[in-house]
């Protein structure tokens, strides 16, 4: 049974699955949609197109869907989408997007912890991490079991790829490779992830081609390109290394060296 405490606001108009809770004080908007199961507590702003999935926790004084920060919003039609299973701790901000169509998406089983902030248009993949204070910039793209470490900041348009670990207190203005380690002011690779990588299967055998890649890259005096070179023509192929050139040679902004 969905239940809506006396004191919150919701207007008639959004779409509430069974067994929802709305807590005290809340706010939920006209054109929201909130999955089976999703509990709201107290003083929680849902607002704008918002898009809510199953079983998610949203805690105290959490603010979704709201207006872009982007000064050159012109009042178009945007919104937010969170999966299923999606926890947003106190003070997490999601705000809608900035050009006409554009979407906010955060996937499912994610954790975003006290006073993260999601920007105009990120991506964020499942399963992952933001801790506290950690901030996104526009159009950030967080793959999937990534973690963002606390009070770290991301400049926009950058890209942090898959299982990798961005330890507190960063600065990351480049894109973060798969698989890696990222931390400091500049932002060092020290090495791969490879707590992240054992608690989410990846082989002993993978993980040692990983570390030769990280050589390469990070230890062998050599540019990206000649790096990426070496790596294509000096470690055996597997799903990891694969999904580590490609996403190097995808980057525009260029990876964190």
């Amino acid at each position: 049974m969905t239940t809506i405490h006396p004191t919150a606001i919701v207007s008639p108009e959004a779409k509430l699955g069974e067994g929802v809770e709305i807590g005290p004080y809340s706010v939920v908007g006209p054109h929201v949609a909130i999955g089976d199961g999703t509990k709201l507590m107290s003083h929680v702003v849902m607002d704008g197109w918002t898009t809510v999935g199953r079983e998610c926790e949203i805690f105290p004084f959490a603010c979704v869907g709201t207006q872009s920060q982007d000064l050159k919003y012109k009042g178009a039609k945007t919104s937010v989408e969170i999966g299923d299973g999606t926890t947003l701790r106190e003070y997490v901000t999601v705000n809608s997007g900035t050009k006409e169509g554009e979407v906010t998406r955060v996937g499912s089983r994610c954790h975003i912890m006290t006073c993260a902030h999601i920007a105009h248009g990120c991506a964020l993949g499942d399963g992952v991490i933001m801790v506290n204070g950690s901030l996104l910039a526009g159009e950030v793209t967080i793959e999937d079991q990534a973690t963002v470490g606390a009070l770290t900041g991301v400049h926009q348009f950058v890209r942090i790829g898959r299982m990798c670990f961005v330890g507190g207190m960063s600065r990351i203005t480049q894109d973060c490779p798969p698989f890696m380690i990222v931390v400091g002011i500049p932002p060092e690779v020290p090495g791969i992830n490879s707590v992240g990588l054992t608690r989410k299967g990846v082989s002993p055998d993978s993980q040692a081609r990983l570390k030769e890649a990280h050589r390469l890259l990070y230890r062998g005096g050599l540019s990206t390109r000649q790096a990426v070179e070496k790596i294509r023509g000096d470690i055996a192929t597997c799903p990891e290394i694969e999904y580590l050139v490609a996403f190097i040679e995808k980057s525009e902004r260029g990876i964190v060296k």
